[in-house]
């Protein structure tokens, strides 16, 4: 793991592995990089992946003032700056779910840094019953107090949604989730994140974000038991831009995990013609 410092202050944590076209992979609201363990698996061997811990996730800084700091401006500047660090001048962006906002953010005021979009289960219209379901959870530690125990919970939570899944594989993200503490599980990112978000009011239209990456070579993925995007979105997503490479994951809920063949698939074609 690496590290660099951003303009205000904070040390960010990133990985950065591989050869050849740069995919930097943003992970969701909650989440690290090691969301992306899969695809690094998957995919390292043909391509240079770059995996980032946003402000107040992972090994990077929880910001001082959550407010200001846990916003999607913020993090998209934070992610300009890593490319300045590594001296990259554009790149693909794997975007799960807040990382694909951050990504359409970039294509409305940075376009130049952008050699291609995959937008994991998101898109310009966030369905508010996915983001209450987010809130059922947000900045609260698990009631479980080990990686078996959440798993299990994890199982009867998701069987609906990822039905295939099964405790033994829930248990490998249960431990990229969470970290065992002698009293517990504990979350691997600040609990601010809550107040920030349950003060931003209902989700914003990001239409507009969307049609910022016109020109920019884009692909989609869809859970298709997804509650985040909706199937009516994604599918004027597709009609908007009839050249977005699509695919709908099945047994997939919010999000998939990118080692599917559907995503996997995706991935490849996005890169055949990134930038």
């Amino acid at each position: 793991m690496k590290q660099f410092t951003t303009s205000d202050g904070l040390t960010i944590a990133y990985d950065d592995q591989g050869e050849g076209k740069p995919v930097l992979c943003l992970p969701g609201l909650t989440r690290d990089m090691r969301d992306f363990e899969p695809l690094l698996a998957a995919r390292g061997d043909r391509a240079r992946i770059i995996r980032m811990d946003l402000r107040g996730r992972g090994a990077s800084d929880w910001d001082r003032n959550p407010m200001e700091g846990y916003t999607v401006p913020v993090e998209g500047r934070d992610v300009i700056e890593l490319l300045d660090h590594l001296e990259i001048p554009r790149a693909v962006i794997v975007g799960t779910s807040r990382g694909g906002i951050i990504a359409m953010l970039i294509a409305a005021v940075a376009k130049p840094r952008l050699a291609g979009v995959l937008l994991n289960d998101v898109g310009p219209k966030i369905e508010q019953s996915g983001l209450d379901a987010i809130m059922g959870y947000l900045g609260k530690r698990p009631a479980a107090k080990t990686h078996d125990q959440a798993a299990a919970g994890l199982a009867r939570f998701y069987a609906g949604a990822f039905p295939d899944v099964d405790v033994a594989a829930w248990k490998v993200w249960a431990e990229r989730w969470y970290d065992q503490a002698p009293d517990g599980l504990q979350l691997r990112y600040d609990p601010a994140l809550r107040d920030v978000v349950a003060a931003g009011g209902p989700a914003p239209d990001l239409w507009p974000f969307f049609a910022a990456l016109a020109d920019v070579p884009l692909a989609a993925l869809r859970g298709g038991n997804s509650d985040l995007l909706s199937s009516e979105t994604f599918e004027a997503m597709k009609a908007a831009r009839p050249d977005m490479i699509a695919a709908t994951v099945p047994a997939r809920g919010h999000v998939p995990f990118l080692d599917e063949e559907e995503s996997l698939s995706t991935f490849d074609k996005l890169m055949e013609v990134s930038l």
